[in-house]
């Protein structure tokens, strides 16, 4: 009987581990809960809005919103489908590590209309305001809710945590079977560096672990940030703290760039 030579008998065990350990790490690198059918790239963004000069000699931003939201994608007509998680993920999942993430100053516009210390988010213009007076505000963008899961409204804000669980919610599980019951908090969970909770309801200002997705409607409702930005607004809002979700700023509403 021929014998295999060690050395090749050691290669090949060496292969397969590390054929093993580089899936895994593919995996835990592609975590994304949102990769259903047509989210694996991003829906189309929104139309820009239209730049004209302002009175005090800037550029003001008009407040635009697309006919329609992702027109010409998947979920275009409100077609909204049905998530299919490549793989059967166990009852709990270890989001990963918890790295210090430092806050990212985003860009101050002049913003009228509401009060100091207050959240607006423009749904149709994908992007988050937080005012800081009477007349400016930081503007972040976001990534918000698809076809089918947007929503309008005021909340406060009830909590805020740092690198919160994930627990997917019954109806999320129902559409896919295959999501964890629990995420810890990590870079790998869709939840991201923060989230501030929103009444009692299951809508979240949160991170997120795919800045690819931010400036789409690609959420199940909640406003995704990047971490740096979520960070940043975490400094300044809090509990009790007014959101304002609206469908768009409306076409009478200026923005001027500062």
């Amino acid at each position: 009987m021929r014998r295999v030579p060690f050395v090749r008998v050691t290669s090949i065990a060496a292969l397969l581990v590390a054929s093993s350990s580089v899936a895994a790490l593919a995996q835990s690198r592609s975590w994304v809960p949102w990769h259903e059918p047509g989210l694996s790239t991003p829906p189309p963004r929104p139309a820009r809005a239209a730049a004209t000069p302002s009175a005090s000699g800037g550029i003001a931003i008009r407040a635009a919103r697309p006919a329609a939201a992702n027109a010409g994608s998947v979920f275009a007509g409100g077609q909204t489908p049905q998530p299919t998680s490549q793989v059967k993920y166990p009852a709990f999942l270890d989001g990963g590590a918890r790295p210090s993430i430092s806050p990212s100053t985003p860009p101050t516009v002049s913003f009228s209309g509401y009060s100091t210390g207050s959240i607006v988010v423009d749904t149709g213009g994908r992007a988050l305001y937080y005012v800081t007076s009477s007349n400016q505000a930081y503007r972040y963008p976001i990534s918000v809710g698809r076809e089918g899961f947007t929503w309008r409204g005021t909340e406060r804000i009830s909590r805020v945590a740092s690198w919160p669980d994930w627990r997917p919610p019954a109806e999320m599980r129902q559409r896919d079977p295959n999501l964890p019951e629990v995420m810890s908090g990590g870079v790998n969970n869709p939840l991201g560096a923060k989230a501030l909770y929103l009444g009692n309801t299951l809508y979240r200002i949160h991170g997120t672990n795919d800045s690819r997705t931010i400036g789409y409607a690609a959420s199940s409702g909640c406003f995704r940030m990047m971490n740096s930005h979520v960070v940043h607004l975490a400094g300044m809002a809090g509990s009790g703290t007014t959101v304002h979700v609206l469908d768009s700023l409306g076409s009478g509403r200026r923005v001027a760039s500062r």
